[in-house]
């Protein structure tokens, strides 16, 4: 094969693997199975788990376990070795580097590396079927909505850290407070801070699983307490998550419609009575229909207010440099 000839089959590999704006039925057709497949093997962990239909259907297990290894090896090394099409401008190996060492690529190692490990150290097979959940993570390349999740996680991480480093330093306080006071009354539940960490855990994060418990009044009160103080804890990161998720939308929204508003202006104001063309712009974009009318009403009001003032010879000045707009 040439060069040329191979050059060609990276781009239509990458086409179809990395590229989101790549659309053809064949590139769908791939989602779809890889799809089809994360969920199978979700479901084949959760039947393998019923001991009986394990042991009646063992080999369709082993047999559907062996296709996706062969699979999911096969998707991550087409990845790593077509992802150099990314930018010709950069060296290939310099791409997949840098790919390797991504969020999505990681996912992909750990969905297939349990498999292999088998091989060369001795792993319980119920470990092994458990690890083989971690591949749920890759659907999040396939559904905008983790995705935008993840990326409002990585963005926020810097708060969450700080509430994660809130919540161990009342989590210590607690259980040394609990300690102070009930470890005379209940010697065998409170007999050290690192055990009344569990009850501090469980009260802070108020699930109160009522298994171990203060009886005496100071420690009652210092547990009435620390629980208020949990449901204000346990608040954060939520309170967090919506911001960053309402901020993530809200940006994405904008861009969508700045997208939508440019290719409507690079086909003309034609387009608008255009209904057909219109929807495969907004597929294209992947803009909900209501933000689409809503652009298009505001788009047709412009332009009457536009021939409006041509005919009423009226001018528009750009109000940063006062040159006209109608010229």
């Amino acid at each position: 094969m040439t060069n040329f000839s191979l050059q060609r089959l990276r781009l239509f590999v990458y086409n179809n693997l990395h590229n989101d704006d790549y659309q053809t039925t064949f590139s769908r057709c791939v989602n779809y199975f890889l799809i089809f497949l994360i969920v199978g093997n979700v479901a084949a962990v959760i039947l393998e788990s019923i001991t009986e239909v394990y042991i009646a259907y063992r080999n369709y297990f082993d047999l559907f376990e062996i296709t996706s290894i062969v699979i999911f090896s096969a998707e991550y090394f087409l990845r790593f070795w077509s992802v150099a099409e990314n930018d010709p401008t950069d060296s290939a190996w310099s791409q997949r580097w840098k790919w390797a060492k991504s969020g999505g690529a990681i996912i992909d190692l750990i969905a297939i590396l349990p498999a292999y490990f088998n091989f060369f150290v001795h792993i319980d097979l119920r470990v092994l079927r458990i690890l083989r959940l971690l591949r749920l993570l890759k659907l999040t390349r396939y559904f905008v909505s983790l995705q935008i999740l993840l990326r409002v996680i990585k963005r926020e991480k810097g708060s969450f850290q700080a509430v994660i480093f809130i919540l161990v330093i009342m989590i210590v306080m607690a259980a040394s407070g609990i300690y102070v006071v009930e470890n005379k009354a209940q010697p065998e539940a409170f007999s050290s801070i690192p055990k009344a960490m569990w009850w501090a855990v469980v009260t802070l994060t108020t699930v109160g699983y009522g298994d171990v418990t203060p009886v005496t009044s100071m420690g009652k009160f210092l547990g009435a307490l620390i629980t208020i103080l949990g449901v204000g804890i346990a608040a954060l990161p939520a309170g967090i998550l919506a911001s960053g998720l309402a901020n993530e939308l809200n940006q994405r929204n904008q861009k969508l419609e700045q997208e939508f508003r440019e290719l409507l202006q690079a086909q003309g104001n034609k387009v608008l009575h255009n209904q057909a063309e219109l929807e495969k712009l907004r597929q294209r974009v992947g803009l909900p229909k209501e933000q689409m009318h809503e652009i298009i009403v505001q788009l047709m009001r412009e332009h009457l207010l536009e021939e409006q003032d041509k005919k009423q010879g009226k001018k528009h000045y750009c109000p940063y440099c006062g040159e006209n707009l109608a010229e």
